[in-house]
C-alpha cells in the first residue's frame, strides 16, 4: 500500500504537462514528503473545466469499515457502562479515509468511477514501505524524480476526519492500484500505485467512457523505475 509520496515540481510543471482552465492552490509548496489526510495538488474535472486544486489524501471508507468501528467503539463504551447512541456514534466515527483503491467491482467506488469523479495525482516520488529493505523505499523514473501523475478519483464528503476538528466538509482524492511491476514487486508484492506517462493515457483518463478508462488499472512495464532513496520519510533530494 502506498501511503506516502513527493510532488515537488510547481504549478508550471503541471501545467505543460496536463492543460489546467483554473487554478486555485495559489502559491504552490514543495512537498516531499505527503502522507495520508494531508492536502496535495489534483487536477480534476469540476463543472466542465479541468482544475488545479488541493485536497485531503483519503476517499471515504465503505460504509461497512464504518459500521464495523463504530460497533467497537460502542462495545468499549458499553463495557464501561456509559449510554450509546449508536446512530450518533455512527455518524461522528472518524474517518481518516482509504488512500488506495484496487477492486474497481466494489460497489463503494463504483459511483466514482465516471468523467465528473476522475482526477489526476501529481507526484515525483513514491514510497512502499519493508523493513528487511530498510524501511520507506522510494520510487521514480530516474534521479531526477520526473513529474508524472498517479490515476484517481475525488470527491466532496461531510465526515469527521479527525475527532478535534469535527463534522467537516472537505474535497477528498485517492489513486487507484494494482498489481506492481519487478521493481515495485521486490519491494511490496502486492501492489503499486497506478501511474500514466503518456498524453495519451492522461486525456483517456479524465475524458474517456467508464469501460475504457478502467483499462488503464494496469501496473507500469518492469524496469521503468529505479530506486532512488530508502529510510526517510521525505523524499529531500527531489527538493529544488
Amino acid at each position: 500500500m502506498c501511503n506516502l509520496y513527493s510532488m515537488t515540481k510547481n504549478q508550471a510543471a503541471i501545467r505543460n504537462l496536463f492543460k489546467v482552465d483554473r487554478d486555485t492552490t495559489g502559491n504552490l509548496p514543495t512537498m516531499p514528503g505527503i502522507f495520508p489526510d494531508y492536502s496535495a495538488p489534483i487536477v480534476r474535472n469540476n463543472a466542465g473545466a479541468t482544475e488545479l486544486t488541493l485536497a485531503r489524501w483519503g476517499m471515504p471508507s465503505s460504509q461497512f469499515a464504518q459500521m464495523q468501528a463504530a460497533k467497537k467503539r460502542a462495545a468499549k463504551l458499553e463495557e464501561k457502562g456509559k449510554p450509546v447512541d449508536f446512530k450518533e456514534l455512527l455518524r461522528m466515527e472518524p474517518d481518516s479515509g482509504t488512500t488506495n483503491i484496487r477492486n474497481l467491482d466494489s460497489k463503494h467506488w463504483k459511483r466514482w468511477l465516471g468523467v465528473e469523479s476522475r482526477c489526476l495525482v501529481p507526484f515525483t516520488s513514491f514510497s512502499e514501505f519493508n523493513k528487511a529493505e530498510g524501511g520507506d523505499i522510494w520510487f521514480a523514473f530516474d534521479e531526477a524524480r520526473p513529474l508524472a501523475f498517479f490515476a484517481g478519483i475525488w470527491t466532496n464528503w461531510t465526515s469527521v476526519r479527525k475527532v478535534k476538528e469535527g463534522e467537516t466538509t472537505n474535497d477528498l482524492f485517492a489513486f487507484l492500484t494494482t498489481e506492481p511491476n519487478a521493481e515495485v514487486g521486490a519491494i511490496h508484492p502486492k501492489a503499486m500505485p497506478v501511474i500514466l506517462t503518456t498524453p495519451e493515457d492522461l486525456q483517456t483518463w479524465m475524458t474517456a467512457s467508464t469501460d475504457d478508462a478502467m483499462k488503464l488499472q494496469r501496473p507500469l512495464p518492469d524496469g521503468v523505475l529505479k530506486v532512488v532513496a530508502r529510510g526517510t520519510k521525505k523524499d529531500e533530494a527531489s527538493t529544488p
